[in-house]
């Protein structure tokens, strides 16, 4: 990257250096007045003043230009003594310079970022090498790691990543990272900017001509980082490395089924580390290569490094809401935080009804419409002083029922599919509005970044979500029935105090062939009451 670097400047100062040479030589008279030599100075001088303009104002932006760092936590070290003392402990077990501070991500990652750009603020350590200094790089930890990993799996998993900021003491390794840093930086303030697009093209090009090169570089330094950290701990980077695995299909089990339904909804669940803890536990509990992870809870957990876990919980789950959501930076209306113990009503029941309720007005919809299905199957007669459009299982099995779903399945999947695609839109709307705000000033141009967790679903699976929602309205209604929480799988419909299986089968043999006998027969089981209208929001 330096010999890029050096090369692009000899290309900037090429023609001042003519221009000069020229200039000396009609001084000393090597150039004789008239000759083409000399015809051509004036050309080559005005070239040299364009391309050292052009030059510094690549040069100026560079430098000016804010790298992107990546949303975090920030541990003080007040916060979390006890973690950094691990940190440092680390560091001279590996001899290399301590990391200069301690954030948190809210995912299953953890690496070195440099933060001594002049608009990030002062680097709080240096690291003296070769007579000159150069900050050490901030420690990015993993939230989860803390919370599900024991303290000696910590110390294990960070070894390698500790142990590279050796590398990053090295002054050329830290000005080849400070040169491609400035290049990306000035590619993303020169986009969209018209009079910035010569700037643009210089510093694609030149990232262009360093890919390769810094790609080389970085898996030299992680190599040598992680052969320094053999002699740390190295029996347990192995069981480091299994939790490593373990936490990520848990903690993205948690994200999808769990908090993504409350994000939906403007709530946002306040620990999710600590969810991760019983997602993990439960996955350790169902899953019999899992056997063994369990008994690791009697070990000291990481989190217990941290001198208010509970809180650092919270803003990691805030973080991780804006993150993977696009939520707003802070709590405020329509934007509240959830207690695991409030799950169950705040969200579940909530989203159940919600969606039962669009159930229901797509219904109304096609009523209103005039359109008639083919071939019904058996009709549910309604109870007595109960209307035919009232919102009951009964009147969605008569109108899926049958061969096709009565002809009014397909027309159900596209109407749902729209409206749920119009909420989608006014639900990213807001939270790009709510994006506005920066975390610690961590987001170029203030706007989050905004990470689908699922795909889109398809007409069949929202129809199918619809009906059950429905059907769990009912059973809460009119059976006794009560929302639950299933730390793995989300929402989970609790008959007598334990999940009710079977529900989904049934309710994809009323859509997909219009059998509505499975699900007749199921209701019958848990004593909901078909005929009975059920709240909605």
């Amino acid at each position: 990257m330096l010999r890029v670097r050096g090369a692009a400047l000899a290309v900037a100062l090429l023609p001042a250096a003519v221009a000069v040479v020229l200039a000396v030589g009609s001084a000393t008279g090597h150039v004789p007045e008239g000759s083409a030599p000399a015809a051509a100075r004036p050309a080559v001088t005005a070239a040299a003043v364009l391309a050292l303009a052009l030059a510094a104002m690549v040069a100026t932006v560079v430098a000016r230009a804010r790298p992107a760092l990546s949303p975090t936590v920030p541990i003080p070290e007040e916060t979390a003594p006890d973690l950094y003392r691990l940190v440092r402990d680390l560091a001279d077990r590996l001899d290399v310079p301590a990391p200069s501070a301690i954030a948190l991500t809210p995912d299953c990652d953890s690496w070195l970022e440099d933060r001594t750009h002049p608009a990030h603020g002062p680097p709080r350590r240096f690291a003296l090498v070769r007579a000159r200094a150069v900050a050490a790089p901030v420690l990015v930890i993993g939230s989860p790691f803390l919370w599900w990993m024991r303290v000696a799996e910590l110390r294990a998993l960070l070894a390698p990543v500790v142990a590279g900021t050796g590398p990053a003491a090295h002054p050329d390794i830290a000005a080849a990272r400070r040169f491609v840093r400035g290049l990306d930086a000035a590619v993303a303030v020169a986009a969209g900017r018209p009079h910035l697009a010569f700037v643009g093209w210089v510093a694609r090009l030149l990232l262009g001509s360093c890919r390769e090169h810094a790609a080389e570089m970085e898996r030299g330094v992680a190599a040598a980082a992680s052969e320094r950290a053999q002699t740390v701990d190295y029996g347990l980077r192995i069981v480091a490395q299994e939790q490593v695995g373990l936490a990520y299909a848990g903690w993205d089990r948690l994200l999808n089924r769990v908090a993504l339904p409350a994000w939906r909804m403007g709530r946002w669940p306040s620990r999710l580390d600590a969810g991760v803890v019983s997602a993990l536990t439960e996955l350790s509990r169902r899953d019999r290569l899992a056997e063994g992870f369990a008994s690791r809870l009697g070990e000291r957990p990481a989190c217990d490094l941290l001198e208010e876990p509970g809180l650092i919980d919270e803003a990691a789950s805030l973080l991780a809401a804006r993150l993977f959501h696009g939520g707003p930076a802070e709590p405020g209306p329509g934007w509240t935080p959830v207690a695991w113990n409030q799950y169950p009503e705040e969200v579940v029941d909530r989203t159940w009804r919600l969606e039962a309720a669009r159930l229901h007005r797509v219904l109304d919809d096609i009523a209103a419409c005039g359109a008639t299905p083919g071939t019904p199957g058996p009709a549910v007669a309604p109870g007595p002083d109960v209307p035919p459009g009232a919102p009951t299982v009964a009147r969605v099995l008569e109108r899926l029922g049958g061969p096709g779903g009565g002809g009014i399945g397909e027309e159900l999947e596209l109407r749902l599919s729209a409206e749920v695609a119009r909420d989608a839109a006014r639900e990213e709307a807001t939270a790009r509005r709510g994006a506005l705000g920066t975390v610690s000033g961590s987001w170029s141009g203030g706007l989050a970044p905004l990470f689908p967790l699922q795909p889109p679903r398809s007409g069949r699976e929202l129809l199918a979500d619809h009906v059950t929602a429905m059907v769990c309205c009912a059973a809460v209604d009119t059976a006794g029935a009560a929302p639950g929480l299933d730390w793995l799988d989300g929402p989970a419909l609790l008959v007598g105090g334990t999940r009710r299986a079977g529900l989904s089968r049934t309710v994809l043999t009323l859509i997909e062939d219009g059998d509505a006998e499975p699900l007749r027969a199921w209701l019958g089981e848990v004593g909901v009451r078909m005929e009975k209208p059920v709240r909605l929001m």
